[in-house]
């Protein structure tokens, strides 16, 4: 089964996103490709929703943010895209309050290790906003900040509105924040599709039981262990694990008992819930700059050690 390209549309509200989805859908069609859309919004009604075609298939998130509230809608909705239909790429457009990071976590979740394949975030910003965001309070000029920071793609959209200095001083800014992703400008989020869609996912070797997205600034590492793990040896990973890696969600069975366990790991703190059902042993690792041969090498060595104990 082919994987189902996943884009993370980001960026502060009225930059552009809908506008830039409208001319991403209009090239999409024109490839006969199959594409799906998530639209979250943070109000009871949808007001975008209307912009997208009949004919793509559409799932809503309502009444809440996508990156706190109403994470696990997601999972759930992309669960429904993937068995409703045969994809070729899912477009999820968030909020223009949404963390990125977060939304990227929801896609990562252990049940769509082998469906799905992060393409990357895209976030496109107002140049006058981002000129202006002096007028908006902290906490926003810091989610405006991050959403540069961690795009994959940032669209400088309306620069036709900007002076050529006021535009140079801008690209600079940006640069400064983002020194690994791609920058583009434009106008009423015109971008060939070919530049949103230039990069490539590392395929999974057959003997490896790995998934790897070289191209994401955050990059997801997945594992999956073919015996159950001895939890002292487990918890002792987890106390030298390098700190870059700040998610590890899935399920692992240990050699204490009979059932998995759910377990989540972030900002430090480890937490495992018994499961009823039998679940493939994942574990999904996020991070930057993971060190992906390092890990399959500890994990496979943790493996060995609760073989041998």
């Amino acid at each position: 089964m082919k994987s189902v390209e996943v884009y993370i549309l980001s960026g502060f509200l009225g930059a552009g996103k809908t506008t830039l989805l409208q001319n991403i859908l209009t090239q999409e069609k024109q490839l006969e490709r199959k594409i799906a859309v998530i639209m979250n919004e943070l109000g009871e009604v949808s007001i975008d929703s209307n912009a997208i075609p009949e004919e793509t298939p559409l799932k809503e998130l309502l009444n809440g943010c996508v990156c706190c509230t109403i994470q696990g809608q997601l999972e759930v909705q992309l669960e429904n895209m993937l068995r409703e239909f045969e994809l070729d790429a899912i477009y999820i457009e968030t909020t223009g309050v949404a963390h990125p990071i977060e939304v990227l976590d929801a896609c990562m979740s252990p049940l769509f290790a082998e469906k799905l394949s992060i393409q990357g975030i895209i976030t496109i910003i107002d140049a006058n906003r981002w000129k202006d965001r002096s007028h908006l309070s902290i906490q926003l000029r810091k989610l405006l900040i991050e959403q540069v920071q961690h795009a994959d793609i940032v669209l400088l959209n309306k620069i036709d509105q900007l002076k050529e200095a006021e535009q140079a001083n801008i690209v600079s800014e940006v640069q400064s924040l983002n020194t690994n992703g791609k920058l583009l400008m434009t106008e009423f989020a015109n971008v060939p599709l070919s530049q949103l869609r230039n990069y490539h996912v590392t395929s999974k070797s057959p003997h490896q039981k790995t998934h790897v997205h070289q191209h994401l600034h955050m990059r997801s590492f997945v594992h999956t262990f073919s015996k159950p793990i001895d939890l002292d040896a487990f918890e002792q990973f987890l106390k030298e694990m390098p700190d870059t890696i700040y998610r590890i969600k899935g399920y692992i069975r240990f050699t204490h008992s009979d059932k998995p366990f759910l377990f989540q790991y972030s900002y430090g703190m480890p937490l495992y819930m018994k499961e009823q059902m039998n679940r493939k042993n994942t574990l999904v690792f996020i991070g930057e700059n993971l060190n992906h041969q390092v890990l399959e090498t500890t994990l496979l060595q943790l493996e060995r050690h609760s073989n041998d104990s």
